[in-house]
């Protein structure tokens, strides 16, 4: 950990919640990389559970598929396959991204999902602190975390980044195209009955349009250095 951050006894918890291509991804990374905390992407959880039901030839948004896909996820995570089943290039196609959005609306899925997340925060591997990204982080998986940041953007701003995250990748997107998806990944997000997308309660609201990703960092790291000073 950098000198400018102290240590801490007890395990110092940041929660990073958001919609998708607000720039909270980028900003968990990095923080967890300056700060020397680990960094657990809980999105690629819903990713990677979304991918086994489709691997399994079954529909994301079907409870029954999803529940089973959940559990077979974590199946691999007990047995120690957390590594694979996180890095796994397939978990960034855009077909198991929306598919992640439909198995994340599903109370089942959810549960099954939790106790992973929440025991990744109280032993993150030997760090002495840990940095969660994701959509229920602050609100449900640790409600208690010592930072909670909602990190959001205009949405046709988020909407122009991941069509040049697509693009850059070789994927042909338009606009239009991406823009409606957001739209109703958002609807979706926000308006599940399990864990809607909202900010959490004492949450520092970090709006991205107009900062650049070194921008969002500083003013990332300010806050955590003023709770980590107190």
């Amino acid at each position: 950990m950098s000198e400018d951050f102290p240590e801490k006894t007890k395990i110092f918890v940041v929660a990073i919640d958001g919609p998708a291509a607000s720039g909270k991804g980028t900003l968990a990374r990095d923080l967890a990389d300056i700060l020397g905390y680990a960094y657990l992407d809980t999105g690629a959880l819903y990713r990677a559970a979304a991918l086994e039901v489709l691997r399994a030839g079954g529909s994301c948004a079907d409870e029954d598929d999803a529940e089973r896909g959940a559990g077979a996820l974590r199946a691999k995570i007990e047995s120690g396959g957390q590594d694979a089943a996180l890095s796994n290039p397939d978990l960034r196609n855009d077909a198991v991204a929306q598919g992640a959005s439909k198995v994340a609306a599903i109370p089942a899925v959810r549960e099954a999902l939790i106790g992973l997340q929440r025991e990744f925060a109280q032993n993150p591997g030997g760090y002495n602190g840990c940095v969660l990204d994701g959509r229920d982080i602050g609100t449900v998986i640790c409600p208690e975390a010592d930072v909670k940041l909602f990190v959001t953007a205009d949405q046709g701003i988020r909407a122009e980044r991941r069509m040049k995250e697509l693009q850059s990748k070789g994927i042909d997107a338009t606009y239009e195209a991406v823009l409606a998806d957001m739209r109703t990944r958002d609807e979706r997000d926000s308006g599940r009955r399990a864990a809607p997308l909202r900010p959490a309660e004492g949450s520092v609201v970090l709006d991205t349009t107009d900062l650049s990703a070194a921008e969002a960092l500083a003013e990332a790291l300010r806050i955590v250095k003023q709770t980590l000073d107190v």
